[in-house]
């Protein structure tokens, strides 16, 4: 009966073209056009039908059309939009990891406005390869005989599994059995490259003489993978690399080494001295090496092998290459961002990531002070606290860095109030038109500088006292 019911209902909902001929409607058909309208009109009238069949009642004509307004609003706006970053996590994944700064915005432009010499080898006035704008580059800093450019590492790893150790044996470590980021795990990517895995030692301890038993006549590579997104403390230990590439060229195995984050060569004055960087590892015999490009490299989300010259030629054969590889977007940025690293001055100056990390306690102090005087200066009360910031991206777990935030003070007497005057002002800057990402923690809301430049003071200030007012707090 209750069916029936609301199915009667269903006829108070008025047609498609009933909707059209609304006067608001009728504007938007003359802003956006008549076949996006339309669509929209279906569309919020089939979430209105959905709603009725759960007993809800049918929405007037006023509602209707204002959902299509709003959807239109949305359509023509793009959703992907610039973020003020204030939460201290310089490599934020859902933030669209490393920024990429003003040099490669320079140089990206060009590219994106005309045409350019993606696959066309000027010198020759014939065909090119995308790879070779970026593979003398990776060769030069990273002392790698060759490499290519996929559209991010999981497929870099997918590659190379397949490539070499379809329907053969992979050794590996259990301790390195890691999950990365979206739940992608190595014992799946494993799997979907159709090589078979072999685990060998346990979760916190794997001995050489654990890698010696497996191998045998079917093992295809002998698997490194860098634990990037977490540590282990204590009683633990691992095979260093020179010592497995020893054991596998030994044997006649390639040592295939996954450093994921993507540090191409230690910079000074950094805390990356316990991080594997791609120069070091080639040198210390790995076969081929994988790593992100939008992680500790600096640069966009791009996957990269580098190695030995047959083993890479071989990849770049592969069929599974076509379906991988990236476009001139990727290739230009990542050029820029490579260049900067011919030496430390340049790869400070040109690269976003790298000058936050080499920020100093001192300096990070003197922003959030500045930040709260920028405040003040708008009504808006804060005060300098401590912070601790991260490096992200699962990269550099275990690094903590000392950093300081402006902290929202709030008047209201009870904690209660205090947490919900702040969960309030975080979600409104969320839904600004330029967001800002602050950090919600413990009923207090945090304005973190290591991932904010004095630029962006007076937006941040300007947002918050119109932000705040609207909460009643002065």
């Amino acid at each position: 009966m209750k069916d029936n019911k609301n199915r009667k209902k269903l006829r108070e909902l008025p047609g498609v073209d009933t909707v059209l001929e609304e006067k608001s409607i009728k504007e938007l058909v003359s802003q956006h056009g008549q076949k996006l309208i339309t669509y929209l009109v279906r569309e919020v009238l089939s979430e209105a039908r959905n709603d009725v069949l759960k007993g809800k009642s049918p929405p007037a004509m006023e509602a209707i059309a204002g959902k299509v307004r709003d959807q239109a609003e949305s359509f023509s706006r793009p959703s992907l939009k610039p973020v003020v970053n204030a939460t201290g996590v310089i490599i934020h994944t859902n933030l669209g990891r490393a920024p990429l700064g003003e040099k490669v915005l320079e140089e990206l432009k060009n590219i994106i406005l005309g045409y350019s010499n993606l696959e066309f080898n000027l010198k020759k006035a014939s065909r090119g390869q995308r790879n070779e704008h970026v593979v003398s580059l990776l060769k030069f800093i990273t002392g790698a005989e060759d490499a290519l450019v996929v559209n991010n590492n999981a497929a870099a790893i997918i590659l190379a599994l397949n490539t070499f150790a379809k329907d053969k044996e992979v050794i590996i470590s259990r301790g390195e059995l890691i999950e990365i980021g979206g739940s992608f795990r190595i014992p799946e990517i494993m799997a979907a490259s159709g090589a078979k895995m072999i685990e060998v030692g346990t979760t916190n301890k794997t001995h050489l003489s654990d890698y010696e038993k497996a191998v045998n006549e079917n093992t295809a590579l002998i698997l490194k993978v860098h634990k990037s997104n977490y540590y282990l403390e204590g009683f633990k230990a691992e095979v260093p690399l020179k010592k497995l590439v020893k054991l596998a060229h030994g044997r006649g195995i390639p040592v295939f080494y996954d450093i994921g984050s993507g540090l191409l060569r230690k910079p000074e004055n950094l805390p990356l001295k316990d991080e594997p960087d791609v120069r070091t590892s080639l040198s210390e015999g790995a076969d081929l090496v994988t790593f992100s490009g939008d992680k500790l490299l600096g640069g966009p989300q791009s996957g990269i092998v580098a190695g030995k010259r047959e083993m890479v030629s071989v990849l770049s054969k592969a069929p599974m290459m076509r379906a991988l590889r990236v476009g001139k977007l990727t290739i230009s940025a990542l050029s820029t961002v490579i260049r900067g690293y011919f030496d430390d001055r340049t790869l400070m100056k040109s690269l976003p990531l790298f000058a936050m990390l080499e920020r100093r306690e001192e300096e990070l102090k003197k922003s959030a002070e500045t930040l709260v005087h920028k405040l003040a200066e708008s009504g808006v009360q804060s005060r300098v606290v401590k912070s601790t910031g991260q490096c992200g991206g699962g990269t550099l777990p275990h690094l903590k860095i000392n950093s300081f935030a402006a902290a929202l003070t709030c008047e209201r007497k009870s904690p209660k109030e205090r947490s919900a005057f702040a969960e309030k002002v975080f979600h409104k800057l969320l839904n600004l038109d330029y967001p800002i990402v602050a950090v919600l923690r413990q009923g207090k809301i945090l304005f973190d500088v290591l991932t904010l430049s004095q630029s962006d003071f007076p937006y941040i200030a300007t947002a918050l006292s119109r932000v705040v007012s609207l909460q009643g707090e002065t």
